[in-house]
C-alpha cells in the first residue's frame, strides 16, 4: 500500500573549498608575498512550500539531495566560487523534521516558504591569511569545513478549509467529486481512498473553500488501526468538518456511526471535538419507503445535541444547492469577521 502523505529523504550539504597556497611571482619582484585566495562555501540544501504540489509521491523515486561543493581558491587572492544550492520543493502543509531526533524544523503553509535543512561548509583560508613579521611565506591554507548530513522525515499536512469525515463508504468522495472538480476514485468498498483528495468549491466573485475528503476512520484509527492516524492529522488544520452519516445503512445505524467517529476523533486529539462540524445524512435516496422519516428524525435528534444537520444524497444531487448556498454564508461570515 502506497502513501504519498510522508517520506524520508536524506540531504547533504555541500564541503567548503580549499584554501590556496600561493605566492605572488612577478617580474622584478623576486619575494612576492603570499597570495593564495579562500575557498569557496558550499551550497546550502533548502526545503520550499509550493502550491503547485500536492502529494509527496515525488520522494518515491528521489530521496537523496547533494548539494555542490565550493570550488578552492587560486593564486593571485582569487576566491573560489561557491557550491549551487539545492532547493526541494514540497507541497503546502508540508512538516520538515529531524528524523533523528525528532525536531520540528519547520512548518511550510505560505507559498515560497524555506527553511534551510543543511548549511554548506565554509570554505578554507588561503595562505595569505598566514603572513606574520617572522613568517612572511607561509606554506599553510585551511581545508573547507565538511558540509551537513541529515535524515528528513517530510509530512504532509493538507490546508485545507473544510474536512470531510465519516466511515468508510459513508460517501465522502462521491460528495468532493459532487461539489468540487476533484475525481477521486469511487467504489463501493471499505478504504477507496488511500490518500486524502482536495477540491476547490468555488463560487462568483472568486470566493472558494478548500475541500479535503480524509479517508474512512474505523475504530481504533487514533492508535494506527485501519488506515489510523495516518490521515486523522490532516483534520488538524481544518476550521469546519462535514461529517457524513450513511442514512440508509442498517448497522451500524447512523448515530452510532457518528459517534464512532467522534469518540476516535477525541482519542486522537480532544481539540478536534471543538471545531466547529455539521451532520450530513447522506444516501437519503435509497431509504425504503418505510423509512421516509428516518432523516427528520435523526435531524431533530443531532439538532437537539447542537449540532447542524443536513438531509442529503451525494449521489442523486438532492440537498446539495442547499449545502452549497450554506458553505457560500459561511464564507462571507468568515470574511465579514476577518
Amino acid at each position: 500500500m502506497r502513501f504519498l502523505d510522508e517520506a524520508v529523504i536524506a540531504v547533504r550539504s555541500g564541503d567548503g573549498g580549499r584554501g590556496c597556497v600561493s605566492f605572488r611571482r612577478e617580474r622584478f619582484i623576486p619575494r612576492g608575498g603570499p597570495d593564495g585566495g579562500d575557498g569557496g562555501r558550499g551550497g546550502d540544501v533548502h526545503a520550499q512550500a509550493t502550491g503547485r504540489l500536492h502529494t509527496l509521491a515525488d520522494f518515491s523515486s528521489r530521496r537523496r539531495f547533494q548539494a555542490e561543493n565550493g570550488r578552492p581558491g587560486a593564486g593571485r587572492n582569487r576566491t573560489g566560487r561557491d557550491g549551487r544550492d539545492v532547493v526541494i520543493e514540497v507541497p503546502l502543509g508540508t512538516l520538515v523534521l529531524d528524523e533523528e531526533s525528532g525536531e520540528l524544523l519547520a512548518d511550510l503553509v505560505r507559498e515560497g516558504e524555506r527553511v534551510a535543512v543543511a548549511v554548506g561548509g565554509r570554505g578554507g583560508k588561503g595562505n595569505r591569511h598566514f603572513a606574520t613579521s617572522t613568517n612572511r611565506a607561509p606554506k599553510l591554507a585551511q581545508p573547507g569545513l565538511p558540509g551537513e548530513t541529515r535524515t528528513l522525515r517530510l509530512s504532509l499536512k493538507h490546508l485545507a478549509e473544510v474536512g470531510l469525515v465519516g466511515l468508510p463508504n459513508a460517501g465522502k468522495s462521491t460528495l468532493l467529486s459532487r461539489l468540487t472538480a476533484a475525481e477521486p476514485q469511487i467504489a463501493d468498498y471499505p478504504f477507496t481512498t488511500l490518500t486524502p483528495n482536495l477540491g476547490v468549491l468555488s463560487w462568483e466573485a472568486g470566493a472558494s473553500l478548500t475541500l479535503a475528503d480524509i479517508p474512512g476512520l474505523i475504530e481504533g484509527a487514533s492508535t494506527g488501526k485501519g488506515l489510523g492516524i495516518r490521515f486523522l492529522k490532516h483534520i488538524e488544520r481544518t476550521r469546519l468538518l462535514l461529517h457524513l452519516v450513511d442514512a440508509a445503512a442498517g448497522s451500524p445505524d447512523p448515530m452510532e456511526a457518528y459517534q464512532s467517529v467522534r469518540a476516535e476523533l477525541e482519542r486522537f486529539d480532544p481539540v478536534l471535538l471543538e471545531k466547529e462540524h455539521w451532520v450530513l445524512l447522506n444516501k437519503i435516496d435509497a431509504l425504503p419507503p418505510d423509512r421516509a422519516s428516518v432523516p427528520d428524525e435523526l435531524q431533530a435528534a443531532f439538532e437537539a445535541r447542537g449540532v447542524g444537520c443536513m438531509a442529503i444524497s451525494a449521489l442523486g444531487g438532492e440537498g446539495l444547492e442547499a449545502l452549497r448556498a450554506r458553505l457560500r454564508r459561511k464564507v462571507r461570515h468568515e470574511e465579514e469577521r476577518d
